[in-house]
């Protein structure tokens, strides 16, 4: 194919998942048997919260960075090992929250036309998990290049439909805004905030990531994991002087198990927030279990 076309792009096969037996020797293995006709190697991963934890499953994309971490050590090692200088990078071929609809799927009868199958309800916390991937995977974007939310409508998907109309799950709503506003430059964004212990070690109560736009605008994405505490945000723009909030949008709702249905299409809808630059601080307030866009427009 790239002597066809030599600006094809190929991704390599890797790993399933992280917690495969084969994961990294996998890797190394193919990469140094395909490094100089490959241009990424792939990653998969989806999430559930079976044991009905919440603190526990808003934590998990911190797995999910550790997993990219990992993964960017091998294509490094295997680059250092072959003496390249090309840089492999990552390809998050799939990513989704998925596990609701596991036992209902179970009960389908074999060979049924059409059948309702891995149509996952999808809850506020989910929508909050489905943010904290996004900034997760906008944090790396110096090497996740690819990053593809597995389907998107009906099937494990943000978007449902039926024969008399669609509607909006929860997680549409992260997606969304990521998808229009998280474009430009990604700022490393560094987070001083409080910890929680979860498997995997500790947790910080707030993801959040900066992306520049353009010259003239920026955009801030945010998670408040707590379940019970307001969170003041600030931050310091002397960097970025002449910018205001044009928008702000929340997501939250009373019940972490909230969702959204044809009956009722606006139980979790985003509302309008209350950030505000003064002079080269931006302030708000993150309420308990919320996900945050913040937008900024220089004056």
């Amino acid at each position: 194919m790239k002597m066809l076309d030599p600006s094809v792009e190929l991704v390599a096969c890797g790993s399933s998942y992280w917690n495969m037996p084969t994961f990294g020797k996998w890797e190394d293995e193919v990469l140094s048997r395909s490094y100089d006709v490959v241009d990424y190697i792939s990653l998969h991963q989806y999430y559930g919260n079976k044991d009905n934890d919440t603190k526990e499953f808003l934590a998990k994309n911190n797995k999910m960075d550790g997993y990219i971490t990992a993964t960017k050590a091998v294509c490094d090692g295997v680059k250092a090992k072959l003496r390249k200088k090309k840089t492999i990078n990552l390809s998050f071929d799939e990513w989704n929250v998925w596990y609701h609809s596991h036992e209902q799927d179970k009960l389908l009868q074999p060979w049924c036309q059409a059948p309702h199958q891995c149509e996952d309800v999808y809850n506020l916390e989910d929508a909050l998990l489905i943010g904290s991937m996004m900034i997760t995977l906008l944090r790396h974007a110096d090497r996740v290049k690819v990053a593809c939310l597995a389907q998107l409508v009906n099937v494990i998907a943000p978007i449902m439909t039926s024969d008399t109309g669609y509607w909006r799950q929860t997680t549409y709503y992260p997606y969304f805004y990521g998808s229009n506003f998280g474009r430009g430059t990604v700022l490393n964004t560094l987070v001083d905030v409080e910890t929680y212990a979860y498997s995997g070690g500790d947790a910080p109560y707030l993801d959040g990531v900066w992306v520049k736009n353009d010259e003239s605008h920026m955009t801030f994405f945010g998670v408040n994991k707590s379940l019970d505490e307001d969170m003041e945000l600030t931050c310091n723009l002397s960097r970025f002087p002449g910018f205001r909030v044009v928008e702000h949008k929340l997501l939250t709702h009373e019940n972490v198990k909230a969702v959204n249905t044809e009956e009722n299409p606006c139980n979790v809808v985003p509302q309008d927030g209350s950030a505000e630059v003064t002079g080269n601080m931006l302030k708000a307030v993150l309420c308990p279990k919320s996900f945050h866009m913040i937008r900024l427009e220089k004056a």
